[in-house]
């Protein structure tokens, strides 16, 4: 780093010490110079804004911080933007060729969606697509050839120092090119690239320009070519200063040419930093956290009655500004923002304040540890070391289109193998070539990773790059967006029935009803049905179903380790479903949906899965809606409806609720999984769209992750179910367990539930290990600590040079893991099968060092190795344990302070439970201090010695 210093205009961004900035000026052996002349400094240039953020920034900054939402305009926009580009790639100016492409892109189950959710027929959307396509062929006949045109239509531009030219555009380079700028901290998708033709008296010059489409009013408005200017700085990116970009109205076929001079540039540059800043500070640092402030309101009473941000913004500016005493809203649209709000009380408003501050801070928290811009600022081997990169890739063929933009790709390692990384089927990559001005070409998801060759779907077709291109593919890290908890947040506090009774039970608590008898929701010719699939169900199993049918607004049902969680929630569905009540079931992750509709589909219960193929288990894949409109070549709205409307059950994540679906498709019950693991502003999301609801946990187990410790301190972790669970009427325990034997489900009873978990059978309490050549093994030290009639043993490395290691991936104990391996290979000689164990750490590089020693043999492939939170809701017959700290400095970390992360790592075994540590620094965590307790009384402890024989 070298130090530096430069002069700046005085009405630029605030800077302080600290900042990051990018700085282009002029230097002549004193500091570097920026002002009006020369020069630009972006602040915080890896906080990426879209062009269209900073164009719609012009009137009303307030406005662009908040974001907006889809519309029946954004549908007509994006319709005839896609068919001008399918159009420009095909050549297909003609009139029937563009009657095709309509027709076929109005079939497409995107749109058909978009249709459904607007409630607009087919028949009106061709009608309104119909009147572009006259200007859309007027403009091809006009400006597409490769010579100059008759002077009637001639385009007129200046470049700079040059004189007027004429302008034809010759080719289209792409279509919806995706751009990151870090340069200019500023990101797009430009809709045309065009090779244009520029003609000046003496002679030609090809240039490569952007080209913006517009399907509204012909405005040429300061919004309008904000967005090209911007189009010409990101354009640097790939290729020359285009100098100028051009705005198509396709409507009228009006093209304006729009000259990115530097002034404009300059100006929408500040805008952008302004931008930046606020949305770098929505935590204000104090004695205690709290939310910054947004831009001022703007004083347009007609703008802001009709902007689709006018909630948020009344919202932020009573639950917020006005409680820091900052709020300065204009006389004449003060009563607009109070209409807004003024069905609100006290406690409503500090609800949105307190959870709109957690989220805030919980962004900024992922924020800072890199996300994305982790892509451009480390190398494609810096990023591997993390685990979190894959570079060196060759394209292998051509690409496969399987849908409209989508398409499948294979790569190869340019250099041999493909490493060992962190990525796997189903994560989400960005996709950029390994030379800087190729950064994020595409995203998708990948479908396939083997040791030679990695499958993935992209939405952009690579096989137009040049053969030798090397690409990377970096994890594009699938946090849930700050934009989704807010949206949900603004929803709760909407002024509908929905919105008003969720309010009631959530924020102010009220006492949740039921109806007295079970005769008036039974109906009486399913009795016989449901008696049948009560059989088999243990008492706190059917108290769940009976409290479930008598609720009017809520039920919790808490499922204790072990205690058929899955089986409980896939009977109540069948239930439910034989009433003909129709069920919405939702879960935080798509692996938890999935699992209960394995076991519904055993019982033939329809249902309809909602959500990307590629996210969605192999065997219910057939179920999503995309494969069933594959299948059954749907494309009409007709056959779309019949769809959506044609089972009583359907299933998605809490993110999925974004569906087309849920604009029309009420459900009678919802049904949430996993809940004691989400937040609350992301559990509310399928809560909307039921008149009751079911949330299924534990809060004793694992609790929503946070990053930000302070956001934790202040109450992100707490999850909706654990803020119902006062309402004792409403809440049903599981505590009848068929996983664990006596010993281990014990410790788990003396840990957390205070002696409440019971075993379901004799056999189960009384279940050992099976370990069929036991009798061969040699006596050892290990063969004692695998003995099956002790089903917990705690080995400590107290006495061993066992000490953790930070690396790469984080913390690791070599000897720990070495131990680990020799356990497992001693349990596979004395006949324990692969599948049957499971191993468990902490720290993703103990899993990497524990993983690389198994995979030296053959033997070791069937044995698991994962973090706790991979094992939640699954179990084995072996678990092993390995805590990895062991320090003399006292440092702690956070994730052994956690008791509920301990509860889910002892109960995850089903007759032996191996423990590896060092016992006088896991002492110092509390959950494992009284761990060591109980075993320790149990004489469960025992010093492992390297010394003797390992088998």
């Amino acid at each position: 780093e070298t130090p530096f210093s430069f002069l700046i205009m005085r009405e630029s961004t605030d800077i302080k010490p600290g900042d990051i900035v990018h700085v282009e000026g002029e230097n002549f052996s004193g500091p570097w110079v920026i002002n009006r002349d020369c020069g630009y400094l972006i602040w915080n240039p890896d906080h990426l804004i879209s062009g269209t953020s900073v164009a719609n920034s012009i009137r009303c900054m307030r406005r662009a911080v908040l974001s907006e939402r889809g519309t029946r305009q954004m549908l007509f926009g994006t319709l005839v933007h896609e068919i001008f580009q399918k159009a420009a790639t095909s050549h297909g100016f003609t009139e029937d060729a563009l009657q095709k492409i309509t027709s076929k892109t109005l079939r497409a189950l995107k749109y058909l969606g978009e249709m459904y959710s607007l409630k607009l027929s087919q028949a009106e959307v061709l009608q309104e697509i119909s009147e572009y396509v006259p200007s859309i062929i007027k403009w091809a006949e006009d400006f597409m050839h490769n010579s100059p045109w008759p002077s009637k239509q001639q385009l007129q531009l200046k470049l700079r120092q040059d004189a007027m030219s004429s302008i034809t555009v010759t080719d289209i380079e792409d279509i919806e090119e995706n751009i990151w700028s870090p340069r200019f901290g500023i990101k797009g998708k430009i809709d045309v690239t065009a090779s244009v033709k520029i003609h000046r008296q003496s002679k030609s010059q090809t240039r490569i320009m952007p080209l913006e489409l517009k399907t509204g009013k012909e405005s040429n408005s300061i919004e309008h070519r904000s967005q090209v200017i911007l189009y010409t700085l990101l354009s640097q990116e790939r290729r020359e200063d285009p100098e100028a970009g051009f705005l198509l109205y396709l409507k009228t076929g009006t093209v304006y040419p729009v000259p990115g001079n530097r002034m404009d540039r300059r100006e929408l540059l500040k805008l952008r930093n302004q931008l930046a800043f606020y949305l770098a500070n929505g935590v204000v640092q104090s004695s205690t956290p709290k939310a910054g402030l947004l831009p001022p309101v703007v004083s347009d009473r007609l703008a802001c009655k009709f902007c689709s941000q006018l909630r948020n913004c009344a919202l932020y500016s009573r639950a917020i500004e006005e409680e820091q005493a900052a709020s300065f809203v204009p006389a004449e649209l003060k009563p607009v923002l109070d209409q807004e709000t003024e069905h609100l009380t006290r406690g409503h408003l500090q609800y949105f304040s307190l959870w709109y501050l957690l989220c805030i801070m919980e962004a900024n928290t992922m924020d800072s540890k890199g996300g994305r811009r982790l892509i451009w600022m480390l190398s494609a081997e810096e990023r591997e070391q993390q685990g979190g990169c894959i570079g060196y890739l060759l394209r292998n063929g051509a690409a496969q289109a399987i849908s409209d933009g989508q398409y499948q790709h294979q790569f190869i390692r340019k250099n041999g193998f493909i490493p060992d990384t962190a990525l796997m089927a189903g994560d989400r990559v960005v996709v950029s070539g390994q030379e800087k001005q190729l950064l994020a070409l595409s995203s998708g998801y990948i479908i396939g990773v083997t040791e030679s060759q990695i499958t993935c779907v992209l939405d952009r077709n690579l096989s137009k790059l040049p053969a030798e291109t090397i690409f990377r593919f970096d994890h594009d890290e699938g946090v849930v967006g700050v934009n989704y908890h807010l949206a949900n947040l603004s929803k709760l506090m909407e002024a509908s029935a929905v919105s008003t009774k969720l309010r009631e039970l959530i924020v102010d608590h009220r006492p949740p009803q039921f109806i007295p008898h079970l005769s008036t929701v039974l109906p009486q010719e399913v009795k016989e049905t449901v008696a049948n699939i009560l059989k088999g169900l243990n008492k706190p199993q059917k108290q769940a179903m009976k409290r479930v049918l008598l609720s009017r607004d809520y039920t919790l049902i808490v499922g204790m380790p072990g205690t058929g969680k899955t089986t409980t929630i896939c009977t109540l569905v069948r239930i439910l479903h034989a009433c003909g009540f129709s069920v919405l079931l939702a879960s935080y992750t798509n692996s938890a949906v999935d699992n209960i509709l394995l076991k519904l589909a055993r019982f033939k219960v329809g249902f309809l899965r909602l959500g990307r193929v590629q996210k969605v288990h192999p065997n219910i894949q057939k179920f999503t809606d995309e494969e069933i409109c594959k299948r059954k070549s749907v494309h009409t709205l007709a056959e779309l409806e019949e769809l959506y409307s044609s089972e009583l059950v359907v299933a998605t994540t809490c993110m999925g609720v974004k569906h087309p679906i849920f604009s029309r498709r009420r459900f009678d019950f919802c049904i949430v999984d996993e809940a004691s693991q989400i937040n609350q502003p992301i559990c509310l999301g399928p809560l909307f769209y039921a008149d009751r609801f079911v949330l299924v946990g534990d809060h004793q187990q694992l609790p929503p992750i946070v990053q930000s410790s302070e956001a934790r301190a202040l109450g992100m972790d707490e999850s909706l179910f654990k803020r119902l669970e006062q309402n004792h009427d409403a809440v049903v325990y599981l505590n009848v367990q068929y996983r664990m034997n006596s010993k281990i489900m014990s410790l788990s009873n003396k840990l957390v539930y205070e002696g409440k978990l019971v075993c379901g059978s004799e056999q189960v309490a009384a279940a050992t290990l099976q370990l069929p050549r036991w009798n061969e093994l040699d006596s050892s030290w290990l063969k004692d600590a695998l003995e099956p009639r002790h089903p917990i043993c705690f080995l400590n490395t107290a006495k061993v040079p066992a000490p953790e290691t930070d690396e790469p991936y984080g913390l690791g104990n070599v000897t720990e893991a070495q131990l680990v391996y020799h356990l497992t290979a001693v349990l596979l000689k004395a006949g324990c099968r692969g599948c049957n164990i499971g191993i468990i750490a902490p720290y993703r590089q103990q899993l990497k060092t524990i993983s690389a020693l198994l995979a030296k043999e053959a033997a070791f492939s069937a044995v698991e190795v994962n973090t706790v939170d991979k094992y939640q809701g699954r179990d084995k017959s072996v678990i092993i344990a390995s805590f990895v700290r062991s320090n003399r400095d006292g440092n702690l970390g956070e994730l052994l302070k956690d008791w509920r992360r301990l509860n889910v790592a002892v109960t995850r075994a089903k007759h032996k439970l191996i423990m590896v540590g060092c016992v006088p620094t896991l002492r110092r965590y509390a959950p494992l201090e009284k761990l060591l307790d109980n075993l320790s009384a149990e004489q469960m402890i025992s010093f492992t010695f390297t010394n003797r024989k390992t088998s």
